[in-house]
């Protein structure tokens, strides 16, 4: 489940776990609307980001470095400076 709210030009999601998750700080993650998630992480990573692994969630998940690519689109995470999780999502 999720929901969007707009302000101005940009879209926040709430995203809510399927079933019972168990209490984790890294549980909870902010997440940006990119247009092309390969060269932003390209130009993140330039800016010493680092990403974590991607993880194949489902069968049809097709992953390159840290992009995970499947049905609903694409993701990458990675931390701030702050341990804070961060996502950057791609719409298919």
């Amino acid at each position: 489940m999720w929901a969007s709210v707009k302000i101005g030009q940009e879209d926040f999601w709430l995203v809510k776990p399927p079933g019972r998750q168990a209490k984790k700080p890294d549980l909870a993650f902010s997440t940006f609307i990119v247009k092309d998630i390969k060269s932003e992480v390209e130009e993140l990573k330039k800016r010493g980001a680092r990403f974590q692994r991607a993880e194949k969630m489902a069968g049809t998940t097709r992953v390159e470095g840290p992009i995970a690519y499947d049905e609903i689109g694409a993701t990458a995470f990675f931390n701030d400076s702050e341990g804070n999780l961060l996502m950057l999502f791609q719409s298919p």
